[in-house]
């Protein structure tokens, strides 16, 4: 996989994609990478953390427009930082708020888990 920031993704497919990413998954994180290789620290640490309590989740790999797919997400969060946890539609947070939440045993609850 070649790492492209300038895509040719166009914003308002990128907006559709994660619409329906958000409405068509229990639990979706948009990051930075895949599930199998992901390309920051925080990434990674968000996939540990809700690994450890579900199995089954989406995830979205922003690098290809990640311009776009800040805007987008934006748009549902208020929130430009990648990664971004959203459970039943709701916005949950980053790696730091997943991290918090999974401190006060409190994370398997706010994915469904529990």
């Amino acid at each position: 996989m070649t790492f492209q920031p300038d895509s040719d993704m166009d914003p308002d497919a990128v907006a559709e994609r994660v619409d329906e990413a958000i409405a068509d998954n229990d639990v979706v994180l948009f990051m930075k990478g895949n599930r199998l290789m992901p390309q920051c620290g925080y990434s990674q640490r968000a996939i540990e953390l809700i690994s450890a309590h579900v199995e089954e989740f989406e995830t979205i790999d922003v690098l290809p427009a990640l311009p776009a797919y800040r805007e987008a997400l934006a748009e549902h969060s208020g929130w430009e930082t990648i990664p971004q946890t959203y459970v039943d539609g709701e916005f949950v947070g980053g790696s730091d708020v997943l991290a918090e939440l999974e401190e006060r045993d409190e994370l398997a609850a706010e994915l469904g888990a529990a």
